[in-house]
């Protein structure tokens, strides 16, 4: 089933009877954009005051703790709709958007954000939401929800990479019949990209790459970002996964010589949601490829996991 278009119905009728959203989705509509180049990728840098809520969340345990989940049901504002897909997720339109169109599609039950047994769900998801590229954000890269499981989708178009990558040079790591998986290092930061005719190979190749990366202490999970899609020209599956090594880039504040961003799967896409003025007319291409060689895997420890993969292919 193609849910975009019951989506897209959702999202007319939140942005008419829901003034929060109806007044975020305007503004964005009028947002000011600046356009950076960093080598072959396009960065876009979209002004947006009202992203200062996700970018400045505080993740620890503590704070967690201490706030109502917004993605709760019983913590929700009345006006604010879903729709149900499959057994246990809810679409909703997310009333702070970065993107034309923007979903937050959360577990119905208040759960960890993980990706372990949900790399299926992120595929169909992509399947039934033509229109889209879904993501997943882990917890300690750039999740304000840690402590509830969701992805998120934006509308096709808007991240530049999605583009890019289509016409990068790809080293694969492994193929078969029904696609591959390999590694692009050109486009300012480290990533992997999988393409795949059936689901089956997206997700084994998806879960294998997991098993490789590090995970850090005190994480459940390798810091990654996902994008994923359907591409309707050539019928297959497209997903990107951003290893990471932080959280946070060391210039994160709102004080002088610091930029209140905190890198997720937009970002790493090359849409930069910035809320702070003074961070949206001075940023340079230097400063995101600084912070995207801070935060992404290392090119030592991108060999390490490339080594690993190609190693664990002989036994198979």
């Amino acid at each position: 089933m193609d849910y975009s278009g019951v989506v897209n119905k959702l999202i007319a009728k939140q942005l008419r009877g829901w003034d929060l959203a109806g007044r975020n989705y305007a503004a964005l509509s009028q947002a000011s954009v600046r356009v950076l180049q960093l080598g072959d990728s396009t960065i876009r840098l979209q002004y947006n005051p009202e992203r200062r809520q996700s970018s400045a969340a505080a993740i620890d345990k503590k704070s967690l703790a201490r706030r109502k989940c917004f993605l709760c049901s019983e913590h929700q504002p009345a006006r604010q709709k879903a729709i149900l897909w499959g057994s246990h997720y809810k679409i909703q339109v997310n009333p702070y958007p970065i993107f034309k169109r923007h979903l937050t599609i959360a577990d119905m039950h208040h759960v960890p954000q993980h990706l372990s047994g949900r790399v299926g769900d992120m595929l169909s998801l992509a399947r039934d939401l033509l229109d889209y590229v879904v993501f997943y954000n882990g917890p300690q890269s750039g999740a304000s929800a840690p402590d509830h499981a969701h992805f998120q989708a934006g509308s096709k178009g808007e991240m530049p990479l999605c583009d890019e990558v289509l016409h990068a040079t790809t080293h694969l790591l492994a193929d078969s019949d029904e696609g591959f998986i390999g590694y692009v290092d050109e486009l300012g930061r480290s990533l992997f990209t999988i393409e795949t005719t059936t689901m089956r190979a997206a997700e084994r190749y998806a879960l294998r790459l997991l098993d490789l990366l590090p995970v850090p202490e005190g994480c459940d999970e390798p810091m990654v970002n996902v994008l994923c899609w359907w591409d309707t020209t050539d019928s297959v599956w497209r997903m990107v996964v951003f290893p990471r090594l932080k959280h946070r880039p060391a210039c994160y504040g709102s004080g002088p010589g610091q930029w209140l961003v905190s890198p997720a799967c937009a970002e790493m896409g090359g849409l930069w949601a910035i809320p702070e003025e003074k961070d949206f007319n001075s940023l340079t291409p230097e400063d995101i490829r600084a912070m995207y060689n801070e935060l992404c895997m290392n090119r030592q420890d991108l060999n390490r996991v490339i080594s690993s993969y190609n190693h664990h292919l002989e036994y198979l």
